[in-house]
C-alpha cells in the first residue's frame, strides 16, 4: 500500500470501533467531535508533509524491513544521520502545528522493542522478534499510526506492581491460554491513543521475579474488544465547543490529546506478543524507550518553541515595543534557549550507536540531559512570552463581545464597539490580528496547547527526577574521578 494522504488517515479512523468516553457519556463521532478534531489535525499533518515533495527527505525513507518507502514515523533507525532526522522532522511538525502531533511515541516503541526483543530472543530462544518484525511491517505497509502505551497508574508507588492491593495498577496477564493471553490494567496520560490504528503496551518500570505477570509487552487495535478510552480534560477545551469562538481557542485547528486507556480482559494472540514473563528485560524496554523519547523532545518542542517565539515578537510589533532593547534581548534569550534545546536532541543523535538488532540507540546520558533541560527552559521562555505580550493575554474579553451589538455606550456605542475601540493596537494593525496573536499566546502558555508544551515539557517521558537518575547511572563519576588521579598523580 502506498503512503497515506491526510484525508485517507481521516476516513481510516471512520471504520473503527475505538470506544471514546468524555464527560460521562460515550462519544460516537469522535472523529467530528469539536474537542477531539484538532488533535486529529495534528496527526493528519504528519501524513500530509510525507505527500509533499518539499519534505520527502524528513518525512519519508526506505524500509530496513521490505525496502519501500514508508513515513518516517514507522521506520527503524538505520544510522545517526536518521536519529538526527527524526529530530530535525520533529521540529518541523512543531512548526507546522504548534501542538502535539502524537505519532513520536509510537516511533520510539518500534525501535525500544525492535532491540530489546532481539537480545529476549537471543537468551531464550524465544520468538518476540520475529513477531514484532511481521507485525512492524504490517504497520508500515499500511503506513498505521501506533500508539506507545507505557504509563501505568502505578497505585501506590512505593510498591511494586506484584504488591499493590489492586493488581490493576498496572497492565498484566490474568490468564495464559494456548493461543495467546488475556490481559487487564490501563494506561494513563496516552497521548494520541484515540487517534491511532493500534497499540504497543510495554512495561513502566524494572521488575523483579515476583512481578513476572506485569512484565509484558504486546500489539492489539484501538478498537479490541474490552479495550475502551476516556477523554482527558484541557485548560480551555470547551471554548472548542463554542459558538463563535474560533479566535477565543487561540489555535482552532489543531491540538493535543491524552486519555486514559483500559483494558478490561482482553485477550491478545501469540503473534502480538513481545514480552511475556521475561522480567529482567522490563527495565531495558523502559531504558531505551525513555531514552529515545526524551531524545524526541529536542525536536517537537523546539518546533512548538519557534511559534512561540514568533508570536512573542508580533506581539511586541503589535503593541508597538519592538524597538525596545529590552524586548529585543528577551527575544534572544528565548531563541538562545530553544536552540540549546535542539542541539541537545542533535548531539544525543550524532552520539548514537548500532544495537544487537541492527537499528541504531541514542547516547542515553545526552538523552536524558536533553529532557532535564526541557523541563526548565520552556518554562522560562513561557514566562519571557508572557512578559513580552503583556496582561492581555489572560484578561482580554471573549470574541462574542468584541462582536456584540448590544448597545452600552452613551452615544449608542455597542459592546463590540467599545471592545475594539480599546483594545486596538499600534496604528496599522487591526485589533483582530492583535486580539488572535494574545489568544495563541494564551493557548501555548496556559491553555490547551499548555497541555503539549508547557506541562508536558515537565512530565512527559519521565519526571525530572527520572532523567537525574539515569544521568547519575550514565554520568561514569568514577571515570572522571580517575582522569583527575592520573593528572594530578594520585597513585591507588
Amino acid at each position: 500500500m502506498a503512503l497515506m494522504t491526510a484525508q485517507e488517515y481521516i476516513d481510516s479512523l471512520r471504520k473503527l470501533n475505538t470506544r471514546v468516553y468524555m464527560f460521562g457519556e460515550k462519544i460516537d463521532n469522535w472523529v467530528d467531535h469539536p474537542m477531539i478534531r484538532p488533535s486529529i489535525n495534528c496527526v493528519a499533518m504528519t501524513y500530509a508533509l510525507a505527500q509533499d515533495p518539499q519534505y520527502a527527505d524528513l518525512m519519508t525513507v526506505k524500509s530496513s524491513l521490505t525496502g519501500h518507502t514508508i513515513n518516517r514515523f514507522t521506520h527503524l533507525h538505520q544510522s545517526t544521520e536518521d536519529l538526527m532526522n527524526k529530530v530535525k522532522m520533529q521540529r518541523l511538525l512543531g512548526q507546522k502545528t504548534a501542538s502535539c502531533f502524537q505519532r513520536c511515541v509510537g516511533m520510539d516503541a518500534f525501535n525500544s522493542v525492535f532491540s530489546t526483543t532481539y537480545e529476549i530472543d537471543e537468551k531464550y530462544g524465544t520468538h518476540y522478534h520475529e513477531n514484532f518484525k511481521k507485525f512492524l511491517t504490517f504497520v508500515q505497509d499500511n503506513d498505521l499510526t501506533v500508539d506507545g502505551a507505557m504509563t501505568d497508574p502505578k497505585g501506590d508507588r512505593s510498591k511494586a506492581p506484584s504488591q499493590q492491593a489492586d493488581p490493576d495498577m498496572y497492565v498484566h496477564v490474568v490468564e495464559r491460554r494456548p493461543d495467546g493471553i488475556v490481559v487487564c490494567g490501563a494506561k494513563c496520560h496516552q497521548t494520541g491513543s484515540i487517534n491511532s490504528h493500534w497499540h504497543i503496551f510495554m512495561p513502566t518500570i524494572s521488575m523483579g521475579e515476583a512481578d513476572k505477570d506485569w512484565a509484558v509487552s504486546f500489539a492489539c487495535p484501538t478498537d479490541a474488544e474490552g479495550m475502551y478510552m476516556i477523554y482527558g480534560r484541557q485548560s480551555c477545551d470547551t471554548r472548542k465547543m463554542e459558538e463563535d469562538a474560533s479566535i477565543d481557542v487561540g489555535n482552532a485547528k489543531f491540538g493535543g490529546q491524552e486519555a486514559l486507556v483500559v483494558l478490561d480482559h482482553v485477550f491478545i494472540p501469540n503473534e502480538y506478543i513481545f514480552l511475556n514473563g521475561e522480567y529482567e528485560f522490563a527495565g531495558m524496554i523502559v531504558e531505551r524507550f525513555a531514552g529515545y523519547h526524551r531524545q524526541s523532545y529536542g525536536g517537537c518542542k523546539v518546533g512548538v518553541g519557534d511559534t512561540l517565539i514568533g508570536a512573542a515578537a508580533l506581539a511586541a510589533e503589535y503593541n508597538g515595543v519592538e524597538k525596545a532593547s529590552a524586548v529585543k534581548d528577551k527575544l534572544i534569550e528565548m531563541t538562545h534557549l530553544n536552540e540549546t534545546l535542539f542541539c541537545c536532541g542533535i548531539a544525543c543523535s550524532a552520539q548514537g550507536f548500532k544495537t544487537k538488532a541492527g537499528n541504531y540507540q541514542i547516547d542515553l546520558l545526552l538523552a536524558n540531559v536533553c529532557k532535564q533541560n526541557v523541563t526548565r527552559f520552556p518554562y522560562e521562555i513561557v514566562r519571557l512570552a508572557e512578559d513580552i505580550a503583556g496582561g492581555l493575554v489572560v484578561t482580554m474579553p471573549s470574541q462574542t463581545d468584541f462582536n456584540s451589538d448590544t448597545v452600552v455606550g452613551r452615544n449608542g456605542e455597542t459592546i463590540g464597539e467599545i471592545c475594539n475601540k480599546f483594545f486596538a493596537a499600534r496604528e496599522g494593525v487591526k485589533t483582530e490580528d492583535r486580539q488572535r496573536i494574545m489568544r495563541f499566546i494564551e493557548n501555548l502558555c496556559l491553555g490547551a496547547a499548555a497541555v503539549g508544551y508547557r506541562t508536558e515539557s515537565m512530565h512527559g517521558a519521565g519526571s525530572p527526577q527520572a532523567q537525574r537518575i539515569m544521568i547519575a547511572r550514565q554520568g561514569n563519576i568514577q571515570g572522571k574521578k580517575q582522569l583527575a588521579k592520573d593528572i594530578a598523580g594520585i597513585k591507588d
